[in-house]
């Protein structure tokens, strides 16, 4: 008897196996990479304040994380996204404006782009499922980081950032976005 698939018969355009995991590292790393950028810009106004401590703390497991899923793409000879200029500056720039705001903007951007990562992870691990499984663990490992910095940023007040609900939105909306572009180019 031939062994039954676990998923359904693919929708039409859906992406199956190797091009599957091609797009779920290609858009691990380019996320990664945009979360490095963005700690950074947070830094650059904020690195001296006290919430460095805090930054410095997130943005160094996001540099594993990224080192993780570099090594990854070279291993499995994934293409790299082709808009790591964009999010070279859009991370950046969303770190530095959200600074610009305050201390509790910046945490409200960590909430709101951990909250669009966790659903983005748990999703990718759910389809691995036992397929991968070294790499669903590292995804659902590096989820347990990126809830810590939810958690962090809700602790430190980001609720309280002016126009809490109108910037989460926004961050949210362009983190789906970047998610969506990113897997694709």
């Amino acid at each position: 008897m031939p062994r039954r698939s676990r998923f359904p018969r693919p929708l039409p355009g859906e992406i199956r196996g190797k091009a599957a995991l091609d797009r779920m590292l290609r858009v691990n790393q380019a996320g990664e990479y945009g979360a490095k950028r963005i700690y950074e810009g947070q830094l650059a106004v904020l690195g001296t304040g006290p919430k460095a401590e805090i930054l410095r703390h997130m943005a160094d497991q996001e540099r594993v994380h990224l080192e993780t899923f570099d090594r990854l793409v070279v291993e499995r000879r994934v293409r790299p996204t082709l808009l790591s200029p964009l999010w070279h500056a859009a991370g950046f720039a969303l770190g530095a404006g959200t600074a610009l705001m305050g201390e509790r903007a910046a945490m409200a951007c960590t909430v709101a782009v951990e909250e669009v990562i966790d659903a983005h992870y748990r999703e990718q691990a759910d389809k691995l499922g036992d397929d991968e499984p070294e790499l669903a663990e590292t995804i659902e490992r590096f989820r347990a980081e990126e809830l810590e910095h939810r958690d962090l940023g809700l602790e430190h007040e980001a609720e309280q950032a002016p126009a809490y609900r109108l910037l989460t939105a926004a961050i949210k909306a362009g983190s789906r976005a970047a998610i969506w572009v990113a897997e694709r180019v």
